[in-house]
This record gives C-alpha cells, sequence and structure tokens, in this order.
C-alpha cells in the first residue's frame, strides 16, 4: 500500500514539473509564429509608402507652400468640405469664389459628385484687363460659361493629366500636359497646386483663367 502510494505521488510530481515547461513550449512557438507573422506586415509598409504613390496622392506644386497648416483653409480642412465652401477657405480663391456666387453656381458645385475643378487663383484673375473682368462678372450667362467650363465630371488623378482631353460641365473639350508635378492646361495655365481633396471634388489650381472655345 505504501509503495502504490509512493508512486502515484511520484507520478503526480513528474506531471506537475512537465506541465510548466509545455505550456512555456508552447508560449515559444506562439510568439515566434506572432513575430514571423509580423515580419511580411512590416516588410510590406514602405511598399504602400513609396515616393511614386505618395506623389500621386498628396498636393503638390509650388503654391502649396502658401496654403494653412490647419484650419479650414488648410488641406485637411478643405478635404472635409464640398468643393465651392472648401474654395471660400482660402484666401488665394476668393475672386474666383466671388464669380461662382454670382454666377448662383455655389449649390451646383457643393452638390455634385466625383467631379475635378480647375480653380483660377486671384492672380489669375488680375490677368484679364480689368474692364473685361467686370463685363464677365455683369453677364450671368457668359460668366457660367466660362466658370463651368473650369470642371470636369470625373475625378482626375495626376496621371491622367499627362495627356488628357477632357470634357467639361461647359459642352467643351480641355487639354491637359505634363508630367512629374508639373502639369498645363491648354498648353497656356499651369497647374499651380495640383491634387487638392476636397469632400465632392479634386482641384487643382492654376494661374491662368480658361477661356472656352468660341
Amino acid at each position: 500500500m505504501n509503495t502504490l502510494h509512493f508512486r502515484r505521488i511520484a507520478v503526480a510530481v513528474s506531471a506537475a514539473a512537465v506541465l510548466p515547461l509545455a505550456l512555456t513550449a508552447c508560449s515559444s512557438d506562439d510568439s515566434k509564429d506572432s513575430a514571423a507573422g509580423s515580419t511580411p506586415s512590416a516588410a510590406s509598409s514602405p511598399a504602400t509608402s513609396d515616393g511614386d504613390s505618395m506623389n500621386m496622392d498628396e498636393p503638390f506644386g509650388p503654391a502649396c507652400a502658401s496654403v494653412p497648416k490647419d484650419g479650414a483653409g488648410s488641406f485637411s480642412g478643405m478635404a472635409k468640405a464640398p468643393v465651392a465652401t472648401a474654395a471660400s477657405n482660402n484666401p488665394d480663391l476668393s475672386t474666383l469664389v466671388t464669380a461662382v456666387k454670382q454666377a448662383g453656381l455655389v449649390d451646383t458645385l457643393n452638390n455634385a459628385e466625383n467631379i475635378t475643378v480647375f480653380a483660377p487663383t486671384n492672380e489669375a484673375f488680375a490677368k484679364v484687363p480689368k474692364a473685361d473682368l467686370d463685363k464677365l462678372l455683369a453677364n450671368k450667362a457668359e460668366l457660367t460659361k466660362v466658370l463651368t467650363y473650369h470642371v470636369v465630371g470625373e475625378k482626375l488623378t495626376p496621371k491622367q493629366l499627362e495627356n488628357g482631353s477632357f470634357d467639361t460641365l461647359e459642352k467643351s473639350k480641355l487639354t491637359t500636359s505634363g508630367s512629374g508635378m508639373a502639369y498645363t492646361v491648354n498648353d497656356s495655365s499651369k497647374v499651380v497646386c495640383g491634387n487638392v481633396p476636397t469632400a465632392n471634388a479634386t482641384v487643382y489650381i492654376i494661374d491662368t483663367v480658361l477661356m472656352p472655345p468660341k
């Protein structure tokens, strides 16, 4: 009876000693599996943030430096607002915003989906002789024609601008060309800050007002 009792105690002690070792081995294997599983993820992250993809996804151009770093007029602020509202938060687009209001296009632009707007800066409008600009602002039909010529009914990526021809809301076509971070519209207007996101549009800020074909 005593011998059997001692054997049972020895087996119990042996099992108790083996269990922690088994758990330790499992834990070690799990951590190795976990580490091994995390390696591909870590290795793949740089591939999703290489220079080319960043250039395609982020605003670019010399005039982007003047955009506020925070607030409603910043890139993150404009991304949350529809395009006409976003433009109104950018001081460099105040003349364009005045023209859009004069033409009664605020709601049209804000309610549109997935559009591209080529937005002339204040300096772009300043290139237009004052008498001609005043005449344009006073003629709602002609103003609407000019402004809608700056809008394409799809979101355009920089890649699409390399050699493009697009129908505008005005019904005429505009052309684009360029590469990298340098693009021209209709061979005359330079993109000075491109690929700017708003809630419903992509904006390319340009340095010359586009005039539709006669």
